[in-house]
């Protein structure tokens, strides 16, 4: 499993209040999702808005790409939503 993180854009999910990914095993992208309350979780502060959540996934981009590779690793799925356990 060599999982990379190379494209640095990221949005903001409205439909499930997520941010959403991406990474990639090789050349097969995998898409993650972390929720809202788990980037409060990490960045340590309230964020109220989409813009604020972007932000501070930037912030914390490392420690959300090693619990991501973590997911991964453990799980076999299509896609993965990291939550607050995640952390």
């Amino acid at each position: 499993m060599t999982l990379q993180f190379p494209n640095i854009s990221r949005s903001f999910d409205t439909t499930r209040g997520c941010v959403r990914f991406a990474g990639y095993d090789h050349t097969r992208e995998v898409s993650f999702f972390i929720e809202a309350d788990a980037v409060r979780r990490v960045d340590g502060g309230n964020l109220p808005d989409p813009d604020s959540l972007l932000t501070a996934f930037d912030r914390n981009r490392e420690r959300i790409c090693k619990a991501a590779e973590k997911a991964y690793g453990r799980r076999n799925e299509g896609s993965y939503t990291l939550k607050l356990a995640d952390f």
